[in-house]
């Protein structure tokens, strides 16, 4: 059992904020924080989110832009036509309905959109149509867009720049060690690069992972680490939600409680960066998602690339109910209450 005390979490909350990085044995204790401790732990993970983020909450809408068929073998996902996942099949999506996708995101109070690709790399064909929908986006609504198409070169990194692609994401999902066993089509440092090339066109970074693959806590601790040396400027962190047909559907998902130490460990470990409670966050968190505010600043609502989630409404009262504020696109905040009939559902295959 940790005997951590109240004054000990505000201590790995001073030094987070003053730029300094926790040690291993200080991070390993976050993540392994018992129930005794955990309202102190969260409070003091808070002290940070509040210096750089205030009370508000940023939301992510994601668009699975082309769904399937990817030839890349990770081990968690059900779209890659490795496994036998019913996740389906479809090809790119066209301008309009990228188009059309985001204009739901903005009418969810969403600070950013991001379209998704289920691919190892964007073809020039799908290239051309996410760079003709950013475009059009930035010239009907005021979202920030993200892409996330797997691996990038420079000159395939520069488009989506010029196109107005602002934020690009690629997850590095685990530690460097524990990759390959996740993952054998590509490195974990063919990762990386792709992560490096979106910095150096001058777009921001959305790089996180995944708890609950099966690695140690030691794995967890790199992953975070990694991140910080990176310097990405958002974290999602999602939570395995097990897929039927790949090599991971019959591993157990992360308790509520394991979830939201991790949640703080990342904050701690990246205090200047969007920490992002993302896919999994509803059957792995349950009726602690609200607590996952106090570290984290930002959420994807309306469901994941193949399985639903919680719909804006849903979301919108929570973090109303915990006394946030939602900030949209520009640095503002939503105005008005949000209500369901604000923005129509997404539509999104569900996969049980």
């Amino acid at each position: 059992m940790s005997t951590t005390t109240v004054a000990d979490w505000n201590d790995l909350a001073r030094l987070s904020l003053a730029g300094e990085s926790l040690t291993r044995d200080q991070a390993r204790t976050v993540l392994r924080a018992d129930s005794s401790e955990r309202l102190a732990l969260l409070a003091a993970a808070f002290k940070v989110r509040r210096e750089y983020f205030g009370l508000r909450v940023h939301i992510h809408v994601l668009e699975n832009a082309k769904l399937g068929a990817c030839p890349e073998d990770c081990g968690f996902c059900s779209q890659s036509s490795k496994y036998s996942s019913p996740s389906g099949e479809a090809p790119i999506e066209t301008v309009d309905k990228l188009v059309a996708g985001a204009h739901r995101a903005a009418s969810a109070q969403a600070k950013r959109y991001c379209m998704v690709t289920a691919t190892r790399g964007p073809s020039t064909r799908d290239l051309d149509t996410i760079c003709e929908a950013a475009r059009r986006i930035k010239s009907e609504l005021n979202l920030e867009i993200c892409a996330s198409l797997g691996f990038l070169t420079k000159e395939k990194a520069a488009r989506l720049a010029a196109a107005g692609v602002d934020r690009f994401n690629h997850n590095l999902e685990t530690s460097e060690s524990y990759f390959d066993k996740v993952v054998s089509t590509h490195t974990w440092k063919d990762r990386v690069e792709t992560v490096q090339l979106a910095k150096q066109a001058g777009m921001t970074t959305c790089c996180g992972g995944i708890v609950g693959l099966g690695e140690s806590d030691e794995d967890l601790l790199d992953l975070a680490y990694a991140l910080r040396d990176l310097e990405v400027d958002s974290v999602p962190v999602n939570f395995l939600d097990p897929r039927p047909g790949t090599p991971l559907s019959d591993r157990g998902r992360v308790s509520p409680t394991y979830a939201l130490n991790a949640l703080c460990m990342f904050r701690f470990l990246n205090p200047r960066s969007d920490i992002r409670v993302a896919g999994g966050r509803e059957v792995t968190l349950r009726s602690m998602q609200a607590m996952a505010l106090y570290p984290a600043n930002s959420l994807f609502t309306s469901g994941y690339l193949t399985t639903g989630g919680a719909e804006p409404n849903t979301d919108h009262q929570m973090i109303r109910d915990m006394g946030f504020e939602v900030e949209v696109a520009g640095g503002e905040l939503a105005l008005g209450e949000f209500t369901s009939s604000q923005a129509p559902t997404v539509a999104l295959p569900v996969v049980p």
